[in-house]
C-alpha cells in the first residue's frame, strides 16, 4: 500500500477511534472517521490477542494487502482496521470479503454504478 494510503502516527488513530464509528466483523473491526483529504487513508493494528510478533505481522499485512484492492473505490475517509483472533487462519480472499461487507456497510465504497467524484 502506498505510504500516502496509510495512517502511521498514533495520534492520527487516536483521533480516528476517538471519533469515527465501528463495524464489526468476526475477522476484523472497521472504524471510519471523515478526512480533510481528497484521499483515503488506512491504518492496520493487531493486539496481542492474535497471537505473538509472527502472528501479528502476517495479520496486518494480510489486511493492508486485501484493502490495497479496494482504495480506487473508496471514499475520502480515514479507516483503522483492527485485527480480531480468527483473521489469523484467514486467505487473502476471505479477508477481502469481510472488508467488502464492512465497506458496505459504512457506506465508504462506491457502487459499481456510481461514479468516483
Amino acid at each position: 500500500m502506498e505510504r500516502r494510503f496509510r495512517l502511521t502516527r498514533s495520534i492520527e488513530f487516536k483521533r480516528v477511534r476517538d471519533e469515527g464509528k465501528s463495524y464489526a466483523h468476526p475477522f476484523v473491526v472497521l472504524i471510519v472517521c471523515s478526512t480533510q483529504l481528497d484521499h483515503p487513508q488506512i491504518g492496520v493494528t493487531a493486539s496481542h490477542n492474535i497471537g505473538g510478533a509472527i502472528q501479528r505481522n502476517r495479520a496486518k499485512r494480510l489486511l493492508r494487502e486485501a484493502a490495497r484492492f479496494f482504495i480506487p473505490s473508496l471514499r475520502p475517509v480515514d479507516i483503522v482496521l483492527i485485527a480480531r483472533a480468527p483473521l489469523a487462519k484467514a486467505n487473502l480472499n476471505e479477508t477481502r470479503q469481510a472488508l467488502e461487507q464492512l465497506f458496505t456497510r459504512a457506506n465508504i465504497i462506491f457502487n459499481h454504478h456510481e461514479p468516483a467524484t
